[in-house]
């Protein structure tokens, strides 16, 4: 396990959690998070056995910088041709499943309906980007969970921010820490009708590092190795953007963008 794991819980805790849970199951069953039928004893996530085995899961191989999928067979790693000649501010990105069918329904709901509860459900599936080789190999406890900040307007409006969200379950899932590192100070036209250089002028400027107050100590991204997490890598340019300010502006010394699902 490249990652320390949740905090250690008491004694007394662990001999009551299993009749607390049992009580729980009785009040309100277990179901699935994606077709709603009652889990059975022997699920021990979110899903029935029918809808985990059907969830469209990143897998090999994909693209070495930016995870897009690709059908086919390849013996070696690659860059795919849309992150040729772009110059990316973070070393990689992965992502869990691809956004399609239940999961991209998934982070519609917890994005945009207000539906908390399935941060679990979707740290989860975060959980196994970090089963990628690459980032297997390295000891993620030294690492730094940072989300992609949303502008306060937009913040306000949803009344949370889901990357934050997601980092602070994955933080307790897995014992790295987690720091809300990056404010957004400049909210930008939309993303959907700009080509892939627009895109990232469109962001220049956009994020800055937050800065500690009396009342708040910030965490330091000096010479501190990077996981960005969000919800949705698209195009790149926004965790690229966040990635160049924790670099130049932070002193961090790597970075690798991590996501529920790949757009």
């Amino acid at each position: 396990m490249p990652y320390p794991g949740p905090p250690v819980e008491s004694r007394t805790r662990r001999m009551l959690q299993p009749v607390w849970s049992a009580f729980v199951d009785l009040i309100y069953p277990r179901l699935c998070s994606v077709c709603h039928v009652p889990l059975g004893d022997e699920a021990s996530g979110y899903f029935c056995r029918t809808c985990e085995d059907a969830l469209p899961l990143v897998e090999s191989p994909y693209c070495k910088v930016c995870g897009e999928v690709y059908d086919g067979a390849f013996t070696h790693a690659f860059r795919c041709m849309n992150c040729d000649g772009r110059k990316l501010a973070f070393e990689f990105a992965v992502a869990a499943c691809r956004a399609e069918e239940a999961v991209r329904e998934l982070v519609h709901q917890f994005k945009y309906e207000r539906r908390l509860h399935l941060r679990g459900v979707l740290a989860t599936l975060l959980l196994r980007t970090l089963e990628e080789p690459r980032l297997a190999q390295e000891n993620l406890a030294d690492w730094l969970l940072v989300p992609v900040p949303l502008h306060r307007s937009r913040e306000m409006d949803r009344e949370f921010n889901q990357s934050w969200e997601l980092c602070l379950r994955l933080s307790q899932l897995t014992g790295i820490p987690a720091a809300n590192v990056l404010v957004r100070i400049r909210e930008t036209d939309s993303q959907a009708n700009l080509d892939r250089d627009e895109r990232l002028r469109n962001l220049r400027g956009a994020f800055a590092l937050r800065q500690s107050r009396f009342w708040q100590k910030i965490s330091s991204t000096q010479g501190r190795r990077i996981l960005l997490v969000d919800d949705v890598f698209t195009t790149g340019a926004t965790t690229s953007e966040c990635a160049r300010i924790l670099r130049r502006e932070g002193g961090a010394e790597k970075v690798v963008v991590i996501t529920v699902a790949r757009g």
